[in-house]
């Protein structure tokens, strides 16, 4: 791929190694979506451990650490209140880009679609063999198989998860229309979906996106929305025609998917090295929390 490496690059960021002008792969409300979403979730799961596993030895000093039950209580609340704000400025989003579009067949149903389509299925079968050994690496578009269910498990999170929430944030309401035994169910769903989706996004997600050899120890391209060319071929060889008509063009103001990009500044860079590596490390340890308390309380 032609084109200087970068002398602002830090080689722990995945997303700035390799040769190539820099691509834009995320705006702006997509990184402070995907920031709330972080701040949001490691509030909630930070918070909500305690509760769900009391027995184990790390539960009495960590609630101590967030200023008691009652601080902790407010705090979860407040990764609640986060949470369903950005999922309902997600969907308005959603709908003006629905309203404004002209090709809406295309946003539904186009190559860059994030709705799940056939050709993820076989994406799939093609990785698996891949991984077999039995045939090459699948050529992945805009969105893998992998990123769109990263994607709609947060819907199936925020409805189940902050149904059940609201539920037990406000029992005095919906004891009016709902039986007791709704509110036991409405206990454990949210507990258990809430272990499944830090067991997930702890493990499988953290092992996709930053500690596969490729891409290890970090991929910070969600905190700078930008990447190498030879990145983005890498990740998604199907979009190298695409990249690589971006040579000789000058970036434009408009921060828009797959059109080129300033590189990022040190100081960005190092802000999303700091921060990624800091939600790396608290992941792993409460991934281990977690592991601990289910093999001995």
């Amino acid at each position: 791929m032609p084109g200087p490496r970068t002398s602002q690059a830090l080689p722990l960021d995945a997303a700035q190694r390799g040769r190539g002008p820099f691509v834009w792969r995320f705006n702006a409300f997509h990184r402070w979506t995907h920031g709330l979403v972080v701040v949001s979730f490691f509030l909630l799961v930070i918070t909500g451990l305690p509760l769900r596993f009391g027995c184990a030895f790390w539960s009495e000093p960590l609630m101590a650490l967030l200023g008691g039950v009652e601080r902790a209580g407010l705090l979860h609340r407040v990764g609640a209140v986060i949470t369903l704000g950005y999922f309902a400025s997600h969907l308005a989003y959603l709908l003006v880009r629905f309203v404004r579009t002209d090709d809406r067949s295309r946003l539904l149903w186009g190559p860059d679609s994030m709705v799940p389509q056939p050709r993820d299925l076989v994406d799939l079968g093609h990785q698996l063999r891949w991984f077999l050994g039995r045939g090459p690496r699948p050529r992945f578009g805009r969105w893998s198989y992998m990123e769109k269910f990263d994607y709609f498990a947060v819907f199936w999170g925020v409805v189940i998860i902050g149904t059940s929430g609201l539920v037990l944030w406000f029992p005095d309401h919906f004891a009016r229309i709902l039986p007791g035994w709704a509110f036991n169910v409405a206990t454990i769903v949210h507990g258990e979906e809430a272990l499944l989706a830090a067991g997930f996004i702890f493990t499988i997600h953290f092992f996709n996106v930053h500690l596969r050899p490729e891409k290890f120890p970090l991929d910070a391209v969600m905190f700078t929305g930008r990447a190498t060319a030879e990145y983005m071929t890498r990740e998604h060889p199907a979009l190298a025609p695409r990249i690589e008509s971006l040579a000789d063009r000058a970036a434009p103001c408009a921060q828009l998917p797959d059109t080129p990009a300033p590189p990022p500044t040190f100081r960005a860079s190092l802000v999303a090295a700091v921060l990624g590596f800091a939600a790396l490390g608290v992941g792993v340890a409460l991934i281990g929390m977690i592991l601990w308390a289910i093999a001995f309380c």
